[in-house]
């Protein structure tokens, strides 16, 4: 599944700015919070294809 691919590829892409900005990096805890918001779009597509393979069923 697409949808579920790009929802890992973002958090292992935001890996490195949590570890940043749990040291204290105010620039990467901005960039977690923006790159969180994605994350939560591309659950929410999962959650859509899912619901959609459920009732075509």
């Amino acid at each position: 599944m697409q949808e579920y691919e790009n929802l890992k590829r973002l958090v292992e892409e935001i890996e490195a700015d949590i570890n940043k900005a749990q040291g204290g990096n105010k620039a990467a805890g901005t960039r977690v919070r923006k790159q969180m918001q994605v994350i939560k779009q591309a659950a929410q597509d999962v959650r859509n294809t899912i619901l959609e393979l459920r009732s075509s069923d």
